[in-house]
């Protein structure tokens, strides 16, 4: 499943694609901040449903989103995280910067 993105409420909901590495978060990371730059939205929720591995490309995906919309008072939110996602996301730090449901 390729990723996916939509716009509801002020929120960028991105369906993250069944593997996060870094040939597809340079492509992904275009499409939040085009959606971020257009004033389309403020927060960003990734859904990790489909997703079965990240690599540090992913880790650096979320950090820069975060840098970008909390400067706007904005959120990230990782939802529908399996053990091994909630596992490097709490290794990585970002629990303490995301919200993960």
């Amino acid at each position: 499943m390729e990723e996916m993105y939509a716009v509801k409420d002020n929120c960028l909901l991105v369906m993250m694609p069944k593997e996060m590495d870094h040939h597809k978060a340079d492509a992904i990371r275009m499409k939040i901040d085009e959606y971020l730059l257009d004033n389309k939205a403020q927060n960003v929720i990734f859904d990790f449903e489909n997703t079965r591995f990240m690599d540090s490309s992913g880790i650096g995906l979320i950090v820069g989103r975060y840098k970008k919309v909390s400067c706007f008072g904005g959120k990230i939110v990782a939802m529908h995280v399996n053990a091994r996602i909630q596992k490097i996301l709490l290794m990585s730090g970002l629990k303490d910067m995301i919200e993960i449901v």
